[in-house]
């Protein structure tokens, strides 16, 4: 699964790294967590392919529903089954987006410890996370929504956890924001574990377990209890 995850980079970086409009002015964030607000680009329909960025909250509400602020709010949206889910398949054929994130958070189970890992993708590169959104108005309110869409773990991230966000590569980042493009033979292949070579992982503080905890020290690196010998991830 993602259930949380860091960006700090600057509104230019992002911007000439999804060759975004217009700059965003967006904080530092180290601990970012479902419920908040969180950048999605997307492609604006009718405008020649121009690419923006919105905050959505992250927790997925279908235009269905008969109220915004009650009810299931999923943060992920399986690979596997987001073309078919009543809840995600129409925002999965029209409304895909990119989560921008310099890396995110799993929790590595042993009996009843969970330990933190920090997880970069080549060497700290900013990356993208697959994502769905969705616009939900009802006679009282409206809400903006979205999820990351997750897919199995590579060998990498398995050492920690089953499940991660579908990183897409660079070149592919078109394709999935085509609002044009519906079919799911062309856009499931793009939903598969990135390569395993790609991701840097260490132990972090438990501290980043408080979502009130958001600085840049949560992404030290921290002695690592379950670490094979010599000081190797586990």
């Amino acid at each position: 699964m993602c259930g949380r995850f860091f960006l700090s980079r600057s509104g230019a970086e992002i911007a000439r790294h999804f060759d975004l409009a217009t700059e965003p002015v967006l904080a530092p964030r180290f601990n970012i967590a479902p419920g908040q607000a969180i950048p999605v680009v997307r492609t604006r329909v009718g405008d020649e392919g121009e690419r923006l960025l919105e905050m959505r909250n992250w927790g997925f509400v279908p235009r269905f529903a008969k109220d915004v602020r009650t009810g299931r709010r999923p943060i992920n949206a399986r690979a596997e089954t987001v073309a078919t889910s009543p809840l995600f398949r129409d925002a999965f054929a029209h409304r895909r987006g990119l989560v921008p994130a310099d890396g995110f958070y799993e929790w590595q189970h042993r009996g009843r410890s969970a330990r933190p890992f920090a997880l970069r993708v080549r060497g700290g590169a900013l990356f993208a996370m697959a994502a769905i959104f969705e616009h939900c108005k009802t006679a009282t309110d409206e809400l903006d929504s979205c999820a990351i869409v997750t897919t199995d773990a590579n060998e990498r991230v398995a050492a920690v956890h089953d499940r991660m966000p579908a990183i897409l590569a660079p070149t592919d980042y078109a394709l999935w924001l085509d609002p044009a493009v519906r079919e799911p033979e062309r856009l499931l292949p793009l939903l598969q574990p990135c390569p395993a070579e790609w991701i840097d992982l260490h132990a972090v503080s438990r501290r980043v377990n408080d979502v009130r905890c958001d600085d840049a020290q949560l992404l030290e690196a921290e002695r690592d209890l379950f670490s094979t010998p010599g000081g190797g991830e586990a």
